[in-house]
């Protein structure tokens, strides 16, 4: 079973905003919209899971190092 690949978190990002602006401006046919917004939607999941293990990374970083008091951190749901 292959692990599942790597994504460039800056990169996918850009392109997820790239691909929102392209959606934004209403001039795509319905059928490439629909192709595009199921391609941001996959670089969304990509994105999550990266961001996921990055924070499970610095989590196991921490504990490592001794400092088991992690503070909770709050996201903004702009």
């Amino acid at each position: 079973m292959s692990s599942p690949k790597k994504i460039n978190l800056e990169k996918s990002l850009a392109d997820l905003e790239e691909l929102v602006d392209e959606l934004e401006s209403g001039d795509l046919p319905l059928e490439k919209a629909m192709k595009k917004f199921e391609e941001g939607i996959k670089l969304t999941r990509g994105c999550q899971t990266a961001l996921r293990e990055a924070e499970q990374k610095v989590e196991i970083l921490l504990k490592s190092a001794g400092n088991e008091d992690l503070e909770e951190f709050e996201v903004d749901d702009d």
